[in-house]
């Protein structure tokens, strides 16, 4: 772990502005960096210092703060948020790289080895819970225990729309060329924008665009999100529903399902298909959304650390 922590001052500032304030100051999080071989990765500790801290991994386009308000309604557990490449203060990919889901495993992995951590609690919502996924199976002496939060198999494409899925995503490719960031007048006209894609209130929507956005000028005001653009292309290498299932099958953990009473509809398709191949695992339905663990971060919180001891 790096002792100098880039975008301290812009940490300082989401630290003592709400509603990112009260829940840091609740979690007692503090901003940690690790400088990878290729990539630096930033994100926040909470809780106690421990040596085998819980591993929280977030959402496509979401970033760490999105386990601020988790973080808040666990402070005696001992919480590292990290934000994937390209999204919130983490380093973006090189020009000539892309953002495949197995580079994030990679990056993870690196992240374990680096720290010295043996075998670690996970918990992964959306992608993030993918990414965790996939570890876990292709390593599981890494992963003791993994929570997924409305989270269930992976996004596959069949192997006849192999093709369909390349030229759409060299097509998305193409048109990212042609496009630029939204740009919005204020923080608060970019949270509206989140949280309309979304099923969160604004002061949720605000929680991620504290950490998610950064101002392009001053005079006029100008804000723009962090994400890299490249995000939002479509993916040109997607696995199948039988190697999706063949991953799940290799995990030897213990996982808990934490899924959405309203969740999205992927999800819900998901869980229909993969849920009969995971060796070991609990379902629980709770109030709220795709983000309930922003939603609803008591109850997310009660049945994690009952899960977890």
């Amino acid at each position: 772990m790096t002792t100098q922590v880039p975008h301290l001052a812009d940490w300082q500032r989401i630290a003592s502005t709400e509603p990112c304030a009260a829940l840091i100051s609740q979690a007692n999080a503090r901003p940690v960096t690790f400088e990878l071989s290729n990539i630096k990765l930033s994100g926040w500790q909470s809780g106690p210092e421990s040596e085998a801290p819980i591993v929280c991994l977030h959402g496509w386009l979401d970033n760490a703060n999105s386990f601020l308000a988790l973080a808040a309604a666990m402070p005696s557990q001992s919480l590292i948020a990290i934000d994937f490449a390209g999204h919130g203060f983490s380093s973006h990919r090189s020009r000539d790289a892309h953002y495949y889901l197995f580079d994030y495993v990679a990056d993870i992995v690196e992240l374990f080895h680096q720290q010295s951590w043996s075998t670690l609690q996970i918990i992964g919502h959306s992608m993030g819970g993918m990414v965790a996924t996939a570890l876990a199976a292709a390593m599981p002496e890494l992963v003791q225990k993994l929570v997924l939060l409305d989270s269930m198999g992976f996004v596959t494409t069949s192997a006849e729309d192999t093709a369909t899925q390349l030229r759409k995503a060299l097509s998305s490719r193409q048109g990212r060329l042609l496009k630029q960031k939204p740009t919005y007048q204020t923080l608060q006209q970019a949270a509206i924008a989140r949280q309309s894609q979304s099923d969160f209130s604004l002061q949720d929507a605000m929680i991620l665009a504290q950490r998610g956005c950064h101002d392009l000028s001053d005079n006029p005001p100008n804000v723009t999100w962090r994400a890299d653009m490249r995000l939002r292309e479509l993916s040109a290498q997607r696995i199948t529903i039988e190697q999706a299932k063949a991953l799940i099958g290799k995990l030897q953990c213990p996982v808990l399902a934490l899924m959405a009473e309203d969740s999205i509809e992927l999800m819900q398709q998901n869980l229909a298909i993969y849920q009969s191949n995971y060796r070991q695992l609990q379902l629980q339905y709770l109030a709220g959304g795709h983000h309930l663990h922003m939603t609803n971060a008591a109850a997310v919180a009660m049945s994690i650390c009952k899960f977890l001891r």
